[in-house]
């Protein structure tokens, strides 16, 4: 009986988690959320936004803003490349009113800082080999930052050390022709 209960007990807990693993939504913690019309959480990214394409940055949709909220950051990286994470956009000083991060734009006053391909700008996905996985990470800070321009992902996250109050992540697939 009492293993029956225990069985019954896992299988209610593993059953509850999987309903809330995201799959069309961003992943979202605690009241921040960050998503794209542009492809589904864990979906692939439409090539207009990668290295193949335009390679301009697809548009997100920010909600749920904590309401103390000075200024949003943004990191777009892929952990999945051969030598390591490769970092390709670092935005900073976003407003806490922007709704929306149009296509092929930044939000007016936001900073952009040095990516790994040495630009202050988004460069899409060009996996060299197979599927990589690209997270857009969103974080909601209690300041605005002062960094130079061209701080990298490492300085920004020094930065952001101890200001971050909500966090959102919105992840892409892709894989070269």
């Amino acid at each position: 009986m009492k293993r029956t209960f225990s069985f019954f007990c896992c299988i209610l807990c593993l059953f509850l988690f999987a309903s809330v693993v995201p799959g069309k939504e961003a992943s979202k913690t605690g009241g921040l959320m960050v998503t794209s019309p542009a492809f589904e959480n864990n979906g692939l990214i439409p090539e207009q936004y990668t290295c193949e394409g335009r390679n301009v940055n697809p548009p997100l949709f920010i909600g749920d803003m904590p309401s103390a909220t000075k200024s949003l950051a943004l990191i777009v990286d892929d952990p999945d490349a051969p030598m390591g994470t490769w970092v390709h956009w670092v935005v900073w000083n976003i407003p806490p009113a922007t709704k929306e991060i149009r296509e092929n734009s930044l939000p007016s006053g936001a900073k952009q800082g040095l990516n790994d391909f040495r630009k202050h700008a988004y460069r899409g996905p060009c996996p060299p080999s197979g599927t990589h996985r690209y997270f857009f990470k969103l974080y909601a800070l209690d300041t605005l930052l002062n960094l130079p321009l061209n701080a990298t992902k490492s300085d920004l996250e020094k930065a952001m050390a101890g200001h971050v109050m909500k966090r959102s992540e919105v992840v892409g697939l892709y894989k070269r022709r």
